[in-house]
């Protein structure tokens, strides 16, 4: 409760002050790039990707908007965020003339023309590809939740010095050959730090830091997750002055 009081607070003061807007922009940038990436299937780039720049601006008019009787600000701003990329991508199709493959068919929820057509055009398949990234997203995100994280959580927790990138992959590969430890991670829902820490060689202190990064990184190697093993390998290495 505390902390969403913290945020009901920050976005009340980032109402009137544009300066505190654009530090509670900085600082949910990870919680707002996971949004657009469960929409889009694709993890966004910042100052590349136009959807993550529409889905910002929608996180800034959700502060505008936001009032304590709306519940819960992430889960409104979740919303909002949604919402505007749903709008976005039905303005494109009607100014191109088209119909959109990912229009829902009877409502937000409903079927998609896209799972309702067999084709084997490459449009299509691109499309499909995209349908199938989002939906593995989805399902690590509530393999996530059982661990108590989020994409978020992981988001901010990845490596930000190559030299810490590559000592959590030495741990990842001493995991890999010892399944024993992963089905500690799956079964028991808990990271084996000491087990992990003795036999990768990698310093415990390194592995309790980067914790969530872990648990992710492990468990996308349990349960298939091919194309959030890929995004996982493809981190960008930033600030590289950071401590590990």
């Amino acid at each position: 409760m505390k902390q969403e009081s913290d945020i009901i607070l920050q976005v009340y003061a980032a109402k009137t002050d544009n300066e505190a807007a654009d530090r509670l922009i900085d600082k949910y940038l990870p919680f707002i790039k996971a949004e657009t990436a469960k929409f889009t299937g694709v993890i966004p780039v910042e100052g590349r990707d136009d959807m993550l720049s529409i889905a910002m601006f929608a996180f800034h008019q959700a502060v505008r908007l936001y009032e304590k009787n709306k519940g819960a600000f992430l889960s409104y701003a979740a919303k909002a965020i949604r919402n505007r990329l749903i709008d976005n991508s039905r303005k494109e199709q009607r100014h191109k003339g088209t119909v959109s493959l990912e229009e829902p068919v009877g409502g937000e929820d409903g079927i998609t023309l896209l799972e309702k057509l067999d084709s084997g055009h490459d449009e299509i398949n691109m499309r499909t590809q995209r349908v199938a990234a989002r939906e593995e997203i989805i399902k690590f995100s509530n393999e996530l939740s059982k661990y108590g994280l989020s994409l978020t959580d992981i988001a901010d927790n990845c490596p930000k010095q190559e030299r810490t990138l590559v000592a959590c992959h030495k741990v990842l590969a001493y995991a890999k050959a010892h399944p024993e430890l992963l089905n500690v991670l799956t079964e028991k829902k808990r990271l084996p730090m000491s087990q992990l820490a003795s036999g990768s060689g990698v310093h415990f202190k390194t592995l309790e830091r980067h914790r969530s990064y872990l648990v992710a990184i492990l468990l996308a190697y349990t349960n298939g997750f091919e194309i959030i093993r890929g995004h996982l390998r493809q981190l960008p290495i930033e600030g590289r002055g950071h401590k590990q």
